[in-house]
């Protein structure tokens, strides 16, 4: 049996290589199906089908009439034929489903077993059939399927505007009840979509933005009265299709690139770029570019050119020339509608085109020569300047300018130094110049710049040029040709030996003039100068012992000075070296020692200093003296080397004490040279270990033992004075703690106030009662008064605050606590007067020397800050409250 669905209408939309067409089907047969498409004036994309079983008949029809079409498949169970027949290759399929795909030369169409129905201005009938097969008559289940849509962006409605329907083929057997889910419906954005419930018309509710959101996945459900699923989710796909409503946008406004002049046509500069954000697949998003306008249009009008597809811009004409044009601003306009001007939107930006420098101007020397003039002896003078001038651009490699002296300076007296402002060249003396040995130079000097002419560019005539320097005479100062001078005599000559002459040269050849010398420096004053040949004699002895030899040289600055305008003169230094003679006798060393009484437990080593120097030194020779004759007897010398000796005893016991032992010692000297020294010599008792004991070393400074047992008591008794000092001391500070003081308490002015009669005023105030003063005992006497003061003073009444009590036994360190504790309890004591009451006054009296007060003004302006009287105490803290609380109060 059939069963038969008509569906109202489905777009199948395909894409072939020649164009977009629409499909529509047809006709459906068992077992020879036969699918024709024709061509329609929009889009399609692929086509979709479901169910397709046994043999299958397809003919395609394309606008061509199927000329040169072929065709072919990539499934085993379907063929198709050269006329665009598809047919099974066999009766039997392995499952209820196929897809393959079939291509028309390059047009591909996608069949899926499915079957669906849309709304749209064609008609298509969809039929569901059975297949027989080995096992009988076989019934299929259904399924539906929705192609994806196609909906304009920015569509004028009128809204809700209908886009497809969707049924089940059992709406007839129950009532059904449509969905849908995802973005767009009940997913942000919300609402786009909507669906009627019971026809499964589907709408749209306001106009798409494909430049917003390009395409949208629903899902469509279908369920009974109850809620229960009838069919499968099905999924919907809607595209929205591109609208030429965005013009390209530049994305810069402003671009910059460079290129060198003297450039080849054809060079590149830059790139402008310019973005569509409409479809770039089609001709809406698809941008061309074009120069509008060049300025300025010189040489060319035409200097430049654009790629209308990338945006390059290259050169297209020669002579670009940076000294001529520095800068081109191009105008540069993207359209879509791949350019087309009457369709496409467009859009313009601005490109400018900086001509750089290359070095193709060689720099050139203003004048052929140059002169200058430079004294002698002089460095670091800048003897004459050079200027160039040069058409690249200033401050650059191209422009910055290098001298060289080529010819005319073999000794390297100049060098050229480039100002790097001015770009001239400062010709400057490097090394001194000497007029008795050149008078003038002349000089050739070539310039150039840091970077390389061009290529094709030749170095000017006018890159080299001369230059003349003249040099001027002048006053030099003499000197000594042998600076320093150095001489070798020994020491001891007597005074006015001639020891050298030590003279000058003046360098002024071509002046006359004479030549004097002096001394500048000469430490020990050993030394005479002859001021007019420079002739040196001996003013003193030298000794080559004093400190002011170093190493055995003594040094002594001259000076030589001539006569010119202005004088000049120049400084010498005469080394004298000083030969040694033996005029030194050696001393012996040391100068004192000790050594136990009893011998072979030490001895005292000994040796000499001298000085002299070799030869006239060591080694030295050291012996006894025969007279006073104890010395031999209680003493002997055993030489160690030519240095040193050792001093011992000779007898087997010598009482403690010091004792002065002679020695005469004698230099290796030529001739030899002697002397006596004494040396001190303690003899002391010593321990097992040589070592001289405490009381040996005193006994043996001369003290006998009852001078040392009197010097130890004495140490004793000093001692125990020392101790009973201390132990009275503490004694008396515990009395004078214990004890009270030497004055009555209540005569003690330290802590007493004294009570004086009052005083009256001044004749003025005879006047006055001075009783209204006074603290009254009763309001009576106020209230009762006749006109004049009234004093209305109030003891408040309240907890007094607690005084100190004064210690029975004061201490004299306690007066100064205790009388800050008083002044602090009676600050904080409201109870002591003067009380806070309120005097009344309401009499001046007669011929007050202040005058009348009634000038002053009270100022209620509140500028005045009384939060200071915070500070002042209590006896304020009326007042601040009062006064101190600012504009509030």
């Amino acid at each position: 049996p059939w069963i038969t669905q008509m569906a109202e209408s489905v777009l199948f939309p395909v894409l072939l290589a020649a164009g977009s067409i629409s499909i529509r089907f047809t006709s459906v047969k068992i077992k020879c199906l036969k699918l024709v498409f024709d061509c329609f004036p929009y889009h399609a994309n692929l086509t979709h089908f479901s169910h397709l079983f046994l043999s299958v008949l397809v003919k395609f029809n394309n606008c061509a009439g199927n000329k040169g079409v072929r065709y072919d498949t990539n499934s085993l169970d379907f063929k198709v034929r050269a006329d665009g027949t598809l047919y099974s290759a066999h009766c039997r399929f392995p499952t209820s489903s196929l897809s393959f795909l079939a291509a028309a030369a390059v047009h591909l169409f996608i069949f899926n077993a499915s079957l669906a129905e849309a709304p749209s201005p064609h008609r298509v009938n969809a039929v569901i059939f059975s297949g027989q097969s080995a096992h009988g008559l076989r019934r299929q289940k259904r399924d539906w399927v929705i192609p994806p849509i196609n909906v304009p962006e920015n569509s004028r409605g009128p809204f809700p505007q209908q886009l497809v329907r969707i049924r089940s083929d059992k709406d007839k057997e129950i009532h059904i009840r449509y969905s849908i889910t995802g973005v767009g419906a009940d997913q942000p954005p919300m609402e786009v979509f909507n669906i009627d419930p019971v026809s499964g018309r589907m709408y749209v509710t306001r106009p798409m933005d494909r430049e917003e959101r390009a395409s949208y996945h629903l899902r469509a459900h279908a369920v009974d009265m109850n809620g229960n699923k009838v069919e499968n989710p099905i999924d919907l796909y809607i595209y929205v299709i591109d609208m030429n409503d965005n013009r390209p946008e530049f994305i810069n406004q402003v671009y910059n690139g460079s290129v060198d002049e003297g450039s080849k046509p054809g060079t590149y500069v830059m790139t402008v770029t310019a973005n569509d954000a409409d479809d770039g697949t089609t001709a809406n998003g698809m941008v061309r570019y074009r120069i509008v306008t060049q300025t300025p249009q010189s040489p060319s009008q035409n200097m430049f050119t654009i790629n209308s597809e990338t945006g390059d811009i290259v050169t297209v004409a020669a002579g670009l020339d940076r000294e001529k044009v520095q800068q081109y601003i191009v105008i540069v306009q993207a359209t879509d509608m791949e350019g087309n001007l009457n369709y496409g939107l467009s859009n313009t930006a601005t490109a400018i085109i900086t001509v750089t420098d290359v070095n193709d101007n060689p720099p050139e020397f203003t004048t052929s020569t140059y002169s200058g003039e430079v004294p002698e002896n002089r460095v670091e003078v800048v003897v004459a300047n050079l200027t160039v001038m040069d058409r690249d651009q200033p401050h650059s490699p191209n422009w910055n300018a290098i001298y060289r002296i080529i010819s005319g300076d073999p000794s390297g007296h100049f060098t050229i130094r480039t100002d790097p402002v001015t770009n001239e060249g400062m010709v400057t003396v490097v090394k001194a110049v000497d007029y008795e040995m050149n008078r003038a130079f002349m000089l050739t000097v070539m310039v150039s710049n840091q970077a390389p002419l061009a290529s094709g560019i030749q170095m000017s005539f006018q890159s080299t040029a001369g230059v003349t320097i003249s040099v001027t005479d002048v006053n030099e100062a003499p000197y000594f040709p042998t600076n320093h001078k150095l001489i070798r005599l020994e020491e001891g000559v007597p005074t006015g030996t001639v020891l050298t002459t030590f003279s000058a040269v003046d360098p002024d050849r071509f002046m006359q003039q004479a030549v004097r010398y002096s001394k500048l420096s000469d430490p020990a004053n050993w030394l005479n100068i002859n001021a007019t040949n420079g002739q040196i004699t001996t003013a003193a002895v030298l000794d080559r012992e004093s400190d002011y030899i170093k190493n055995n040289v003594y040094e002594a600055t001259f000076l030589a000075a001539d006569n010119g305008i202005p004088p000049a003169s120049g400084t010498g230094t005469l080394q004298i070296y000083l030969i040694d003679i033996n005029d030194n006798a050696p001393e012996l060393l040391p100068k004192e020692a000790q050594i136990c009484e009893k011998p072979n437990l030490n001895v005292i080593n000994i040796t000499a200093a001298d000085a002299d120097i070799d030869p006239n030194v060591g080694p030295f020779v050291f012996e006894l003296p025969s007279v006073p004759s104890a010395v031999r007897k209680n003493w002997t010398i055993t030489r160690l080397n030519g240095d040193y000796a050792q001093l011992s005893l000779r007898i087997m016991y010598l009482e403690a004490g010091v004792y002065d032992v002679p020695i005469i010692v004698t230099d290796s000297g030529n001739p030899p040279l002697y002397n006596t020294s004494v040396i001190k010599v303690k003899v002391c008792p010593c321990d097992e270990n040589g070592d001289c004991t405490t009381i040996g070393a005193v006994a043996a400074a001369g003290l006998g033992t009852g001078a040392i047992i009197a010097i130890l008591i004495c140490i004793i008794i000093l001692l125990t004075m020392v101790l009973l000092f201390v132990v009275w001391m503490k004694r008396r500070e515990k009395e004078r703690h214990t004890k009270q003081l030497l004055i009555d308490p209540e005569d003690d002015v330290r802590d007493n106030i004294l009570k004086y009669d009052e005083e009256g005023g001044g004749e003025e105030d005879q006047d006055y009662d001075l009783s209204q003063l006074q603290q009254p005992e009763t309001m009576d006497h106020v209230l009762n008064k006749t006109p004049g003061v009234r004093r209305v003073d109030e003891r408040p009444i309240g907890a007094e605050p607690q005084y100190p009590i004064r210690p029975v036994i004061p201490h004299p360190g306690d007066i100064g606590d205790f009388i800050n504790e008083g002044l602090r309890a009676a600050d904080n004591d409201p109870t002591a007067p003067p009380y806070d009451s309120l005097l009344v006054f309401d009499y001046e009296g007669s011929g007050s020397t202040a005058g009348s007060v009634s000038s002053l003004n009270s100022s209620s302006s509140g500028d005045q800050d009384y939060d200071y009287l915070n500070d002042w105490g209590p006896r304020f803290k009326k007042l601040a409250d009062m006064y101190g609380g600012g504009e509030e109060d």
